[in-house]
């Protein structure tokens, strides 16, 4: 039997922020969570599972992208002016509306990006795990991680050329984003 309110209580926040990173929403992040745990709860059910917390997070980060995909679609289709992102006067008005448009810029980037691309990218760049986690998780050789890290940079620094500090673009990092 899995003792859900653990799992909840010690990785719930991790997952949270995973969710709420990548959306940038809290609404959209609440359900994010919530479309977490029911994936989880059906992923319990088929096999078992060695590590809850990178589980939960793979989960929580593919919840967030598909989620990304479907506005930005929506958005397009649409035509949509999101109000509710324009920005508070939290910092300055133009450090807010900076960081703003830069955060909508990534997410948008990266629904962009193939599935196991945004994965990687998500998982090493902005959740800050090895090669050797990611490529665990999501069951792929360490080269692999490599390879697919470097593509989703490759697709994202031209994106991302006229915001990227001095010597980013010779190590090929993309700027990252805090929501």
């Amino acid at each position: 039997m899995v003792d859900w309110e653990g799992i909840v209580e010690r990785d719930g926040p991790a997952v949270w922020r995973t969710a709420f990173r990548l959306l940038g929403r809290r609404a959209d992040a609440e359900e994010c969570f919530q479309e977490t745990f029911l994936s989880a709860l059906r992923l319990w059910r088929r096999q078992p599972v060695r590590n809850p917390r990178a589980a939960l997070l793979r989960l929580a980060t593919a919840r967030a992208v598909d989620r990304l995909r479907r506005r930005y679609r929506r958005a397009r289709r649409d035509g949509a002016i999101e109000w509710d992102r324009v920005a508070a006067a939290d910092p300055s008005p133009p450090q807010r509306a900076a960081a703003s448009e830069l955060s909508h810029r990534l997410r948008q980037a990266l629904a962009g990006l193939p599935g196991k691309q945004a994965d990687v990218f998500c998982l090493h760049c902005l959740e800050g795990w090895s090669y050797a986690e990611v490529a665990e998780e999501l069951e792929i050789s360490i080269d692999a991680v490599g390879v697919l890290l470097h593509r989703a940079r490759a697709r994202l620094r031209p994106l991302f050329a006229d915001v990227a500090p001095a010597g980013a673009s010779a190590t090929g990092d993309v700027p990252k984003v805090s929501s």
